[in-house]
Formats: C-alpha cells, sequence, structure tokens
C-alpha cells in the first residue's frame, strides 16, 4: 500500500476559519495573561514592600517599555474576557450554528478591538 499522506504539512498554506483563529488567539491571550500575572505581582509586591519600594514601582511604569508590556497584558485580558464572554453565551445555545459562530466572530473582533484601543489611551 502507497502512503499519500504529506510528510511535512505547510501550516502557512492553509486558510482558518475565523472560529479557529479566535479559539487560537484565545489560548495565546491565556499564556500572556499567565506570564503578565507575574509582572503585576512583582510591581504589586514592590510596591507594598516600601515607600521607597511604590515610588520605585511608579518610575518602572512611568517607561515606554514598561507601558507596551502592561497595554499588552491588558489587552490580552480584554480579549479574554470578551472571548469568553462570548463562549458562555455560546453555552446557553446561543450562535451555536456556522452563521451565528461567524457573526459571534466578528463581533468579538470589533469589541475586543475598541477596548483594547481604549485601553491604550487609558494606558499611554
Amino acid at each position: 500500500m502507497k502512503d499519500t499522506r504529506p510528510v511535512n504539512l505547510d501550516l502557512t498554506a492553509f486558510r482558518f476559519p475565523l472560529t479557529a483563529l479566535l479559539s487560537i488567539t484565545h489560548r495565546v491571550t491565556g499564556v500572556i495573561i499567565f506570564f503578565g500575572v507575574a509582572i503585576l505581582l512583582y510591581l504589586l509586591e514592590l510596591s507594598l514592600k516600601s515607600e521607597a519600594g511604590f515610588a520605585e514601582a511608579q518610575e518602572l511604569l512611568t517607561s515606554p517599555l514598561a507601558k507596551f508590556v502592561l497595554w499588552g497584558v491588558v489587552s490580552g485580558l480584554l480579549y479574554h474576557i470578551v472571548a469568553g464572554t462570548k463562549h458562555l453565551i455560546m453555552d446557553w445555545g446561543v450562535g451555536e450554528t456556522l452563521a451565528g459562530a461567524a457573526i459571534a466572530g466578528r463581533i468579538t473582533i470589533v469589541t475586543s478591538v475598541a477596548l483594547i484601543i481604549a485601553a491604550g489611551f487609558w494606558i499611554w
């Protein structure tokens, strides 16, 4: 029997549906939040240590790199919340069809982008 399966799959050649991309992004933002919590806990610990530690934490958060990292963590959290809410609504039986999932996916993207832009204005 001849094996005609491909040896190496080129994932860039596939066109993933919107729901698959949103699912992958939801998982990626979960990882971002996981590592971001470590950074935020360090800043919290530093700020609660002493008055000088609080001043140091404030100074750290004024740098553009720290603001960018903070914005990334907040963005991941916002997307994760919006996508998680979409999943909860789908668990109630709303939008379980292919068309409904596509509409919910577009709503998730628009809502997340609006919240992430608003968070960017808030942080910067």
